[in-house]
């Protein structure tokens, strides 16, 4: 576009601009009157600066880049790919996460006693509960506690 050009462009913005101040003064008063006159003065502003031609150029560019992720399939194959790939890490982090605490829980399942493991631990003097060895002393008092409110 010429020069012409966009100064009818500003020219009728700042008129559309100038009208909506109007109604802004006689309808709702001077605080939204002078926000009106503000955003009414920013396209002369702006071609006066020569930063209305960048403005039109990005919502261009912009513009042409959603139409064209939009309507393009091979766009799409590549944000269904990258959604693909957000699943798995997301399900390789769950199952990362379950084979930790089966390596630390010694393979049983939840809730179920591995004799081998039990086993493996080393002896205290006090045993706990169902005549498993205790770990520690401090953890036998927390099991004899809760053995004595009937928690277990």
């Amino acid at each position: 576009m010429d020069g012409t050009t966009w100064a009818a462009l500003t020219a009728a913005l700042t008129v559309a601009g100038g009208i909506w101040t109007w109604i802004a003064f006689r309808r709702r008063g001077a605080v939204n009157g002078l926000r009106a006159l503000g955003f009414t003065l920013l396209p002369a502003a702006a071609w006066l600066t020569g930063t209305l031609e960048v403005v039109v150029e990005i919502a261009g560019s912009v513009t042409d880049w959603a139409t064209g992720l939009v309507f393009d399939v091979f766009t799409w194959a590549g944000v269904g790919l990258a959604g693909l790939a957000v699943v798995l890490f997301v399900v390789s982090g769950f199952l990362r996460d379950r084979q930790l605490g089966r390596a630390q829980g010694g393979g049983a399942a939840p809730g179920r006693v591995d004799r081998k493991a039990a086993d493996a631990l080393p002896r205290t003097s006090s045993p706990g509960p169902a005549g498993r060895p205790a770990v520690d002393d401090d953890l036998a008092d927390i099991e004899a506690l809760l053995r004595k409110r009937g928690i277990e």
